[in-house]
């Protein structure tokens, strides 16, 4: 049904490509990024002012908002577009990510996983079912399946045993699933080609909406996740979305997109707007350095808060101003719009790599760290 979900590809560069879902909410342009609103809510941002940045989808989180507020709850105040005023669509992830990450009491079994609350403690069992019924009770657009995961940096022995429960949790997922939305598997295999392989010819043959790639940019590094990439996307089929969950920095999207990534989210430009980090064609600045205390040019002139000068930006960073995070973090977001259009631009025009190499050239990115757990976006 071309209402509940269809997806085209317009043109193709490599494996580079550009096109478009169409779901009854609206259209997703691909290469997508999609800003994470873990708890029903951009962090420092209006749901109109997130639109403005280019913005087609956004990303909530089952884990966060089954605890707080509670799904049920959601569901009896019209679901999670209503309850956030956010009229466009909404993928939801899964929860798993979250209940292994955040819980030091966390214990998988076939049935799912115990955990504690890292609010209050509270026990809870999220299972493959109810992991899609809470999706459902939000009126998620693109729900995820429910999956284990494992640092790549697992045994393979680990890897391989987390990878088949995944697949039969997936299938478990598919069986529970009768949304009117979609649904995505995820592949699992750490940094395995095998186990890569037999994970998608799993998600395959069960049959899903879209397909994406789990269990990256879990501290492995750019040229692991890369090199991961380069034979796990042509494992899943090319007339479906794929998304690489979790990622990233900008040039990790556009190394990804060359390997022919469809869809990203990270929680990087909110979280680095309120920590007075802002993402520039030149690389990340930190305006908190006291080199901009003076500097009366924008972060950029065509950015939506270029009527404010570095020089401002510092004092209210510095000073702790709500405005500054909220400012920071509109910049970062029209940034990351701005880089998925471009590529776009260029896969349209059959010139990406070309568009790279530029890219390359002039950004100058900071020292890899590895990420904090997703407790907020």
């Amino acid at each position: 049904m071309p209402d509940r979900f269809a997806f085209s590809i317009d043109a193709t560069d490599g494996k580079a490509r550009t096109g478009v879902i169409r779901m009854a909410r609206g259209e997703i342009r691909t290469p997508a990024f999609m800003p994470v609103g873990t708890a029903a809510t951009v962090k420092a941002m209006r749901p109109a002012d997130v639109r403005a940045t280019g913005a087609d989808i956004i990303l909530g989180n089952t884990y966060h908002l089954m605890l707080r507020p509670g799904a049920e709850r959601i569901a009896r105040l019209g679901g999670l577009h209503a309850f956030m005023g956010w009229d466009r669509p909404i993928l939801t992830d899964s929860g798993g990510y979250q209940v292994m990450s955040l819980s030091d009491l966390a214990k998988v079994s076939e049935e799912g996983v115990a955990f504690a609350s890292h609010l209050d403690g509270s026990r809870h069992l999220l299972t493959p079912e109810r992991s899609i019924e809470i999706q459902r009770l939000l009126g998620s657009d693109i729900a995820m399946t429910f999956d284990e995961l494992v640092p790549t940096t697992a045994s393979r022995g680990a890897q391989a045993q987390a990878m088949e429960r995944s697949m039969r949790w997936a299938r478990r997922s598919k069986d529970a699933f009768a949304g009117e939305g979609a649904l995505f598997g995820i592949q699992q295999g750490g940094l395995d080609e095998r186990l890569r392989a037999a994970s998608a010819e799993a998600l395959i043959e069960i049959d899903f909406d879209g397909y994406a790639v789990g269990g990256l940019a879990v501290g492995e590094g750019q040229a692991a996740m890369l090199a991961c990439l380069d034979f796990a996307a042509p494992q899943l089929p090319e007339d479906r979305p794929r998304y690489l969950m979790g990622v990233g920095k900008p040039d990790d999207l556009v190394g990804a997109v060359m390997r022919g990534i469809d869809m990203f989210d990270c929680v990087l430009p909110t979280r680095s707007g309120r920590t007075g980090q802002a993402f520039t064609w030149d690389g990340p600045l930190n305006i908190r350095n006291a080199r901009f205390a003076e500097d009366a040019t924008p972060l950029d002139p065509e950015s939506p808060v270029a009527g404010w000068s570095k020089a401002y930006l510092h004092h209210l960073v510095r000073s702790g101003e709500i405005l500054g995070a909220m400012l920071m973090t509109e910049h970062n977001l029209w940034f990351y719009q701005r880089l998925m259009q471009a590529m776009r631009d260029a896969i349209a025009a059959g010139s990406l790599v070309a568009f790279a190499a530029e890219f390359a050239a002039r950004y100058r990115p900071v020292p890899r760290v590895t990420a904090a757990p997703n407790r907020d976006s």
